[in-house]
């Protein structure tokens, strides 16, 4: 349920940013906003899952049945690539 919800947080985010950044349309640049992104993104998340949950990575990902996984990195996909999607002139 929560996966259209966090593509459109994540459509909203990546024009903002954009727009914000005022980030050329350069696939380069925005792919390489959107990877950096990506990279703080997962290094917050396991970072919590570390110390909140106390699981390891592979214990946090191997908790993921097929459905949910598969979500789960299309959103990762979407999120790295959202900032050369959105606002092109």
């Amino acid at each position: 349920m929560e996966t259209p919800i966090m593509l459109l947080v994540i459509m909203v985010a990546a024009r903002w940013v954009v727009r914000r950044l005022s980030l050329p349309v350069k696939p380069g640049i925005r792919l390489g906003a959107g990877f950096v992104a990506l990279g703080f993104l997962l290094a917050a998340e396991f970072t919590v899952v570390l110390a909140v949950r106390r699981l390891t990575i592979a214990e946090y990902l191997a908790g993921r049945d097929l459905v949910a996984g598969t979500l789960y990195l299309a959103m990762l996909l979407a999120f790295a690539v959202m900032p050369l999607l959105v606002a092109r002139k």
